[in-house]
């Protein structure tokens, strides 16, 4: 099968700074893709490309086989994502909005299990303006999951979590890519990526300075050890 994400020499400025200089990658159906670099290294910026949100100045990206600037409504159905900032409108309330956001779907996931299943159910009556960052987190993350997305990206999923609903969500993304979900998430996080991700990709500088399975990239050093020795340059 080809794979569901595809990032071929991707590249990107503004003005006469270069973001992307020729990044290269993929995931797949079914696997948790962990994107991991330090801030202002490019990560964001190719995510964004890969989400139709920005679109690369060369290069290819395919999402489902097709270019995700130029995308239908039909494939941007299958796609599903999480911004960690904004998105979400201040004075909704979650399970409301849920619902809202279901109903543009032909064949959305079931609600009530998804709302369970984050604890929504427990802030269902606060507006969003009156939730805390955790509890954002939680409703962004279900907005992305409501279509029942093919390939979904997850910009931060766990930050501001308490460590037992960054649990619930590590078990959440475990079993999207066990259902045949192609994952991608970006996290600074060693231990998500640790504990979550069979394709590991680091971006450094506007390049990927690595990328494989976990064990490929660490070449059995500790995943934080082999990130600072990566992206050295990039941090400095």
């Amino acid at each position: 099968m080809p794979p569901a994400v595809l990032v071929s020499g991707l590249t990107k400025r503004y003005g006469g700074v270069v973001a992307l200089d020729g990044a290269s990658w993929q995931g797949s159906a079914g696997a948790v893709t962990a994107v991991l670099g330090p801030n202002g290294a490019g990560k964001t910026t190719m995510v964004e490309c890969c989400e139709g949100l920005r679109r690369p100045d060369g290069g290819e990206v395919r999402v489902l086989g097709s270019d995700p600037w130029l995308a239908s409504a039909t494939h941007r159905a299958r796609v599903g994502v999480m911004l960690q900032d904004g998105g979400l409108p201040a004075s909704a309330r979650p399970v409301r909005l849920l619902r809202h956001l279901s109903s543009m779907y032909a064949a959305p996931a079931p609600l009530d299990p998804l709302v369970q299943r984050l604890g929504i159910d427990r802030f269902a009556d606060t507006s969003v303006r009156r939730l805390s960052g955790g509890q954002r987190q939680r409703v962004a993350l279900a907005t992305a999951l409501v279509g029942r997305p093919e390939v979904v990206f997850l910009d931060e999923p766990s930050a501001g979590l308490d460590p037992h609903a960054r649990l619930d969500v590590w078990e959440l993304v475990r079993s999207l890519a066990d259902e045949g979900v192609a994952v991608v998430l970006t996290t600074h996080s060693f231990e998500e990526a640790e504990r979550l991700a069979d394709h590991v990709v680091v971006v450094a500088d506007g390049r990927v300075a690595a990328e494989g399975s976990l064990a490929e990239v660490t070449g059995g050093d500790r995943l934080e050890d082999r990130y600072f020795a990566l992206t050295r340059r990039s941090v400095a």
